[in-house]
């Protein structure tokens, strides 16, 4: 989600493969049907059940001009609960900017004006993991200038030497499935870098669909999927910082984030894009390799 340049791209779009079905269930029906992993247990969930604001023991928030120099202004009042649904809500609506200064050095400082509000929802701060399973249904809004991401960030560290996960990225047309660590440049990622066109999924109704992004990781690989599909592959081995301390940011515990971008970097003109635009997400659920009891203990 995090875009700066970038010294090394491990790029790859993805060749037409056999199209997985959209999911149509509705989100009452798909949380009777928490889905049992064998040889996992569900250790952390929200599915968003009681209406208004996002749990606070789970999800905080991030305000103001943050990154990649998008065009949205994030506050709390862009996410709500409905009907069993996170809402993240960008909308066109001007608002003052708080932090306007125009001498300052920062780019949001010198916008006097947000022209777009969103929202972004982090467990920074309140929940990490390092390895598991990690599992997001929800639906997102493919038009024009929007950039909806479901990722994770490391809890130790400054990006990108604290390592970068997007399980679900989408803009201009492409979802993505990204890792990235430092280069040994400041703010130059190391990126590996996998691009799924949505129009090869051959499904005209596949945006208006509810879809699961799912990311197994452990000591040695990162593995970033879509309804099943597996997009990418990333060798944990080789994923070491190339700054002086070399550390690899993703044998430590990682946060998450859902949110919805509009415009910077990468996200695209939205000038045109009729709003308010939604990224709804029906559950977030972590799962974690059951610890196996011995057959000697099990006899005691």
């Amino acid at each position: 989600m995090n875009r700066r340049p970038i010294l090394i791209i491990v790029s790859l779009v993805l060749a037409t493969s056999t199209c997985m079905a959209g999911q149509t269930m509705s989100a009452e029906e798909a949380k009777d049907k928490v889905r049992a992993y064998a040889g996992y247990e569900l250790v952390w969930s929200d599915e968003f059940d009681k209406d208004g604001r996002p749990d606070p023991g789970k999800w905080t928030y991030e305000r103001g001009f943050v990154r990649n120099e998008e065009l949205q202004w994030y506050r709390s009042d862009n996410a709500r609960c409905e009907k069993g649904l996170l809402v993240i809500e960008g909308r066109r609506e001007r608002k003052a900017n708080p932090g306007y200064d125009p001498e300052g050095r920062r780019w949001g400082q010198k916008r006097k004006y947000c022209e777009y509000t969103s929202a972004s929802v982090t467990t920074k701060g309140l929940h990490n993991w390092q390895y598991g399973r990690f599992e997001m249904r929800g639906r997102i809004d493919t038009r024009a200038g929007l950039w909806p991401a479901f990722w994770m960030l490391g809890a130790k560290g400054r990006w990108p030497a604290n390592g970068e996960i997007d399980i679900m990225e989408y803009y201009r047309g492409m979802l993505l499935a990204n890792a990235a660590w430092a280069s040994g440049r400041q703010w130059t990622p190391i990126w590996d870098d996998v691009r799924k066109p949505i129009a090869e999924f051959d499904d005209p109704g596949w945006s208006a669909k509810f879809h699961v992004w799912r990311m197994d990781w452990d000591t040695d690989s990162i593995k970033l999927y879509v309804d099943d599909l597996l997009l990418n592959e990333i060798d944990v081995t080789k994923t070491f910082n190339k700054d002086r301390e070399g550390k690899n940011p993703f044998r430590q515990p990682h946060y998450m984030i859902l949110n919805l971008a509009i415009g910077g970097a990468s996200g695209g003109d939205a000038s045109k894009t009729k709003f308010p635009a939604r990224f709804e997400v029906d559950y977030v659920r972590v799962y974690k390799k059951a610890l196996r009891t011995s057959k000697s203990n099990n006899n005691q």
